[in-house]
């Protein structure tokens, strides 16, 4: 052993400490924690930790085993560690691995994982062969748990002990014994070979792809092994090889489908559950479908019985029909993202637009938020249960048919149409609601080849949400979701008679959900109107009077957890209207219960969030209509900003204490933002009245160094740019100087908003300073200095390019004798940037900037001349201003040197030629 030794007094203060740490008493708890994150600060810790798990046996084995989970959580303290320290630590854990009472063994197992993991196997050599030694030895116990040791380590970092160490590679010696171990007697020991052999196949090791036809053999091999255990670990490797070496299985296809569907229906569910893994993996791959497509008639009809409810999901679920009256426990609510807007443009080409969808609640409850990637068609939450977070057969299957419905569309539905029939019109209502389950699985993907079986369909949900007497809650909120999930079809404006009978009664339907007495069904019907009044907007302009009386009914009735969502559905419909709010009817039915939970709420609730940024939609929607209202708002959104900024200055001078939730902040700045575009200039009372001054506040949020912060708070300096710009205009030097500095052409990936809305705004500012400005002008060569490298930077975001890009536009328009010399460097990027975006009033104004700084360098268009042409004739509507521009220039250019002029177009494509030459005769 080391030299280390303990001291007696530090000794016993540890040891009580632990001791304490065993009763259950809320204010003891706290206390414990707070005196054993002091220890941390002392040198040798960990090494007492080691002490009292391996040398005290007089001590109860409860307090050596607390000692040990101490231990296993500071093992990166053995990094800072004097070398003595650490050799006591490295060498006592070991020694505990040997001892005789198992809870002392596995408490040193998992400390020996997690101190190889953060010094490294190649920093602790002679741990990782004892390991691999213990393999050999007689006593099944002690094998099995160094075996268990290993796989952990295996599964925590392979990468680390993928590795050369003194010369030679241990995986080299350790895999052909995993692979021969794989054959032991004790299903234990077969289940931790094939597992450890599984986890370096991700990484790509080496040392397993030499042997990668062995390690097949063994998977099949022990494809029919009695133990579930290991069946589901030659799952869980058939799916990663499938992941990682796709042409290692495509010969033997055939069979391993075979054997993944027969594992798919095993009676083991978590065996069942990596089977159905498979699928998922297989499906999201785009370059396997050509193998997938000769299985879908096979794969199809076992994935939808697998998503049938199994039986420990209904005694989880199936609680009391009617619960509407029992609070929600703390524990069911599960925490939610809240976060500004960022800036950004909808494009033609392919429709996306570039702001993300709102997050939404899921097939059961779990919020959806949308990922940026294409090819991640499904974000796993969409199918995860708000009862039990658990990934499950069900939702796994569920999740595997919306990625095939997304690859196979009509050929997925060739093969179901039949099974799904089948089940929608089942007497048993589990069959049934499997069924509709599938349905809205598959909406997405399969929408086309379903369309013409929706004028069915739709009714039949419709009838399953009215026949609520006798269907299952369970049934009820299913239907709720696949409805939603159908809701752009629904709310088509085809005819009246396409809104007679599927949009209204869906309306209604989902309404009469929402007010339902139970929960799980309440939950759902809220969530699924929300999606429903997203895709309806202004077709829901009619029926607002019920639709608002119903919600409004709602807030009386829900429980904590569907407040939220209630908040949601409110937020979303005023998006969804407009100023269709702004009637006096619908404000009187809307604001009391508003303002009512307003005055219930405290500042630090944060039951407040959701609440703002409702209101935020709500004061947009509602416009002047709201002033009477905005008085208390406004005070206490600066009053909230005002505090969290004082929460924040404390935590910088004393890092020790909580960081402040930053969601308050932001949701306020957000809500003012609201009010500003709601209200503009009727705002100046209440600006010029604030204690501390709103604008004083504003610019110390632009310096906050959370982005989230920033980015709202950017937003609120564009919106009030363009609604009380009078109001902002003698703070602009102070907002100025930090703006520049958050134009980063490489933002971080967290502070892309930031950027985009920092860009965004200062063009709306640029506008309202007006021609020639001389108090903008000492700002033009700065920002233009910051924007181009924007716009040319290969990595920066296409978000950021078009902010950039409109933001240059517009500065030009006012600034053209300073920015058009630059023309030359960004012109091309520039119409690259913004050719895709749609018309709107903000490309319309940047592209004015364009060709007033044209007008005034013309030969700085001359290299990017088919860009400006190609990105002219992509306007559909130009406004008459824009189009007279468009006319003057290119007509200027012809006559300006006919010959010239007609030989460069001649080498453009024929759409361009032809489009220039139809609308402006040249």
């Amino acid at each position: 052993m080391s030299s280390w030794n303990p001291q007696p007094a530090g000794l016993q203060e540890i040891l009580s400490t632990i001791h304490e740490s065993t009763d259950m008493n809320v204010t003891v708890q706290r206390n414990i924690t707070q005196k054993l994150n002091s220890f941390t600060r002392v040198p040798d810790y960990i090494a007492y930790l080691a002490h009292i798990l391996t040398t005290m046996p007089q001590e109860e084995e409860r307090i050596r085993t607390i000692a040990g989970y101490l231990l296993k959580n500071n093992a990166r303290l053995i990094l800072s560690s004097s070398p003595e320290v650490a050799q006591y630590v490295k060498a006592a854990v070991l020694r505990a691995f040997d001892d005789g009472s198992v809870m002392i063994r596995n408490a040193a197992g998992q400390d020996i994982v997690s101190f190889l993991g953060v010094l490294e196997p190649r920093n602790w050599p002679e741990c990782l062969s004892q390991l691999v030694n213990m393999l050999d030895l007689s006593d099944l116990d002690k094998q099995e748990a160094a075996f268990n040791v290993l796989e952990k380590a295996c599964e925590d970092y392979p990468r680390k002990l993928d590795v050369e160490i003194g010369g030679t590679r241990p995986l080299d010696f350790m895999i052909p014994k995993f692979l021969s171990l794989a054959d032991h007697p004790s299903s234990k020991m077969r289940s931790h070979a094939v597992a450890c052999l599984s986890y370096f196949v991700p990484v790509n090791c080496q040392s397993l792809f030499v042997h990668i036809d062995s390690f097949i053999a063994c998977l099949f091999r022990r494809a029919s092994d009695d133990d579930p255990s290991v069946r589901r670990h030659v799952c869980q490797a058939l799916v990663l090889l499938l992941a990682a070496r796709p042409e290692k299985l495509m010969p033997e296809m055939d069979h391993v489908a075979e054997y993944m569907l027969y594992s798919t229906k095993d009676k083991n569910e978590n065996v069942a559950l990596e089977a159905c893994e498979f699928w998922l993996t297989f499906a999201e791959d785009v370059e396997l479908a050509p193998f997938l497509q000769p299985l879908l008639g096979k794969v199809a009809p076992v994935l939808l019985d697998c998503m049938i409810y199994g039986e420990d999901d209904l005694l989880w679920l199936e609680g009391d029909a009617e619960d509407a009256e029992v609070p929600d426990k703390e524990s069911d609510i599960k925490p939610r993202h809240y976060g500004g807007k960022s800036h950004g443009y909808e494009r033609d080409a392919n429709g996306e637009p570039t702001e993300a969808p709102k997050s939404r609640i899921g097939a059961y409850g779990e919020e959806t938020i949308d990922s940026d990637d294409d090819d991640d068609y499904l974000d796993d939450d969409e199918f995860v249960d708000e009862m039990s977070t658990e990934w499950n057969l069900r939702k796994c299957a569920a999740a595997a048919l919306d990625v095939l419905a997304v690859r196979f569309s009509g050929d997925l539905l060739n093969v179901l149409l039949a099974p799904l029939k089948d089940k929608l019109w089942s007497s048993d209502w589990l069959q049934r609601e499997s069924g509709i389950l599938a349905l809205g699985a598959m909406a997405e993907g399969c929408i086309e080849a379903i369309e013409p079986h929706l004028p069915t369909l739709v009714p039949y949900l419709i009838n399953t949400l009215n026949d609520s007497k006798n269907t299952q809650p369970l049934v009820r909120s299913i239907t709720c979701w696949t409805l939603g999930r159908y809701a752009s079809w629904t709310t088509q404006p085809i005819s009246e008679d396409h809104k007679q009978k599927y949009f209204i009664p869906t309306m209604e339907g989902l309404l009469r959900m929402v007010l339902d007495n139970n929960k799980r069904v309440q939950e759902a019907g809220c969530s699924a109107f929300a999606t429903l009044e997203e895709d309806a907007g202004m077709e829901l302009a009619p029926y607002l009077e019920p639709v608002l009386r119903n919600l409004v009914f709602a807030f009386d009735k829900y429980q904590h957890k569907n407040m939220l969502i209630l908040y949601d559905a409110v937020g979303t419909l005023a998006d969804a209207v407009g100023r269709e709010l702004s009637n006096p009817t619908y404000v009187e039915i809307l604001m009391p219960p508003l303002t009512n939970r307003w005055a219930k709420l405290k500042d630090d609730d944060v039951d407040l969030i959701p609440l703002l940024e409702c209101l935020a939609s709500v004061t947009i929607a509602m416009g002047h209509a709201f002033l009477p209202y905005a008085p208390p708002v406004f005070e206490r959104c600066c009053s909230i900003i005002h505090t969290s900024l004082l929460q924040y200055q404390q935590f910088q001078q004393n890092p020790e204490l909580d960081e402040p939730d930053k969601s308050f902040l932001v949701v306020a700045l957000d809500l003012l933002s609201g009010l500003t575009q709601g209200l503009g200039m009727a705002l100046e009372v209440l600006i010029s009245q604030s204690q501390p001054n709103l604008l004083s506040l504003l610019t110390i949020c632009l310096k906050h160094p959370q982005a989230p912060v920033r980015q709202s708070a950017y937003a609120l300096v564009g919106d009030m740019a363009m609604g009380c710009f009078t109001i902002l205009r003698p703070f602009m030097p102070g907002i100025m100087s930090e703006l520049i500095l958050q134009l980063d052409p490489e933002p971080k990936v967290e502070f892309v908003s930031a950027s985009n809305n920092a860009a965004w705004s200062v063009g709306e500012v640029a506008l309202r300073y007006g021609r020639d400005d001389p108090e903008f002008q000492q700002w033009v060569n700065p920002l233009i200095s910051r924007l181009i490298p924007i716009l040319l930077h290969p990595k920066a975001p296409r978000s950021l390019h078009e902010n950039a890009a409109v933001s240059i536009g517009r500065i030009g328009l006012m600034h053209p004798g300073l920015v058009a010399p630059h023309l030359p460097e960004f012109a091309q990027a520039w119409c690259q940037a913004l050719y895709e975006i749609r018309d709107n009033e903000e490309k319309d104004s940047a592209f004015r900037g364009l060709c007033t700084m044209v007008q005034a360098n013309p030969a700085g268009i001359a290299k990017s001349l088919l860009w400006f042409c190609n990105s002219i004739v992509r306007w559909n509507q130009p406004s008459p201003e824009l189009n007279n521009m468009f006319q003057t220039l290119l007509q200027g250019f012809k006559q300006h040197d006919e010959a010239g002029w007609a030989a460069q177009v001649a080498a453009f494509p024929p759409v361009i030629q032809e489009r220039l030459a139809t609308r402006y005769g040249v």
